[in-house]
């Protein structure tokens, strides 16, 4: 494997957080591997970031098992990855309804692609994360508070959440030279707030730029397994 060049597998990379991320790893001189499913979108942001380095982009759903065998072709084909950042996800209904009300197989999709298709991505790239590599799973505060309305993403991001902890404490035993992070990126002016609140403005709320400086602590740092906020770092001492 290629051990000079960073390589970076970014979900939904295409909007939002997931290419502010990519933006800044791009500008240090990261080599990017980008997915998301809307096409036109993944070509914008592949144009716009390939000004700093090179970039592969992938367009396809991660709940779709051929998807994520192309994601570990293209992850192959860099010479290995340093980074894995599964920020990709649903909201689920717009507006949120309550739990009683809640359609069951529109949950269930909430939670194929949320929680299933993160681990089938992490378990697809597996044999191409490099030592010191780093898995950044994107979280949410919804994973944590007891939101109304929020019963069923704050459940998969729940579950996510306890997915990373369980992985964290599996590599410790087979491959510590690896990290886990789950991370609430905290409230963000993105496509998906705005569809948790419609006809709301949320202009109050950051742009996910304000995310990236904690992101990239946990990324070039040494933090121990756990879960972050990225905009309130630092939250504890180097470990």
């Amino acid at each position: 494997m290629n051990t000079q060049t960073k390589t970076a597998l970014i979900t939904g990379a295409s909007r939002g957080l997931g290419l502010a991320l990519a933006t800044a790893l791009a500008q240090d001189g990261w080599q990017l591997i980008i997915n998301a499913r809307g096409e036109a979108a993944l070509q914008q942001a592949h144009h716009q970031l390939e000004r700093w380095t090179t970039v592969t982009a992938v367009t396809g759903d991660i709940s779709q098992k051929a998807h994520r065998q192309a994601l570990a072709v293209a992850a192959r084909a860099a010479g290995g990855l340093d980074l894995v950042v599964n920020n990709a996800g649903i909201l689920g209904p717009s507006p949120q309804p309550a739990l009683l009300d809640y359609p069951l197989d529109v949950l269930e999709d909430v939670f194929r692609v949320n929680v299933i298709a993160q681990l089938g991505v992490l378990q697809a790239v597996q044999e191409s994360l490099k030592p010191n590599g780093r898995i950044l799973n994107i979280s949410s505060d919804a994973a944590v508070e007891p939101y109304e309305g929020w019963g069923g993403y704050g459940a998969s991001k729940a579950a996510f959440e306890q997915i990373s902890a369980v992985l964290a404490a599996e590599l410790a035993a087979q491959r510590p030279d690896l990290r886990v992070y789950w991370v609430d990126p905290g409230d963000m002016r993105t496509q998906m707030h705005q569809a948790a609140f419609p006809g709301e403005d949320i202009s109050d709320r950051p742009l996910p730029e304000a995310s990236v400086p904690g992101l990239l602590q946990l990324i070039n740092g040494e933090w121990a397994n756990g879960r972050y906020q990225a905009q309130n770092f630092p939250v504890e001492a180097a470990a």
